[in-house]
């Protein structure tokens, strides 16, 4: 079966200092239906990879071609307004239909989406960032540290969701968690300095 290819990078090369890269010749290939997770240290580059597939950086060289994407951010305080309700800030960048039963699923009261974010604690507004990732029917998924502000259950229900999404679309993840990069991923990418 030829799957479609949701993330080409070809020989990427960047640095914010010419004399300090962070990738030489980097090439990924991502398909829909696989998870490939980014390892490493603090500070190697592992969300600014993901910065430079959204396009707010610019490669030195190479390529970078994107299928049509949502991001889970690490921190959700920052991904949210703190002026306007979520479900309003959700409804701004996706089709809110169907919403309730994919906040159900994500074990998150849909009322709680009426709410500004500061009335909502670290994990509910971690799931909120999930479902608006989720609700702007990406064909890839970049996901920065998705359950760092869950606990060890939820985490592990979040996981469970995002995998049975695979048939539609190709996650990219970002994380600490070396047992959780081995348990979901297809491939493990671990960056070390150049």
């Amino acid at each position: 079966m030829d799957r479609q290819v949701v993330l080409q990078i070809e020989g990427l090369t960047f640095g914010y200092s010419p004399d300090r890269l962070l990738f030489r010749n980097f090439s990924l290939t991502l398909h829909r239906g696989e998870l490939i997770s980014i390892v490493g240290p603090s500070g190697i580059g592992k969300s600014t990879l993901f910065d430079l597939i959204a396009g707010f950086l610019k490669p030195l060289s190479g390529s970078i071609r994107v299928a049509p994407f949502s991001q889970i951010f690490q921190d959700p305080y920052t991904s949210f307004h703190p002026s306007y309700p979520i479900l309003d800030q959700i409804a701004d960048v996706a089709s809110i239909e169907g919403y309730k039963t994919f906040a159900q699923e994500l074990d998150l009261d849909p009322s709680l989406l009426q709410r500004l974010p500061h009335q909502l604690s670290g994990g509910q507004l971690q799931r909120s960032s999930i479902l608006r990732a989720l609700l702007m029917n990406p064909q890839l998924l970049l996901a920065d540290e998705p359950t760092s502000a869950l606990d060890n259950i939820t985490s592990l229900k979040v996981m469970q969701l995002l995998l049975s999404y695979l048939d539609r679309l190709g996650i990219l993840l970002i994380t600490h968690d070396i047992d959780l990069a081995r348990w979901c991923s297809d491939r493990i990418i671990e960056l070390d300095s150049v």
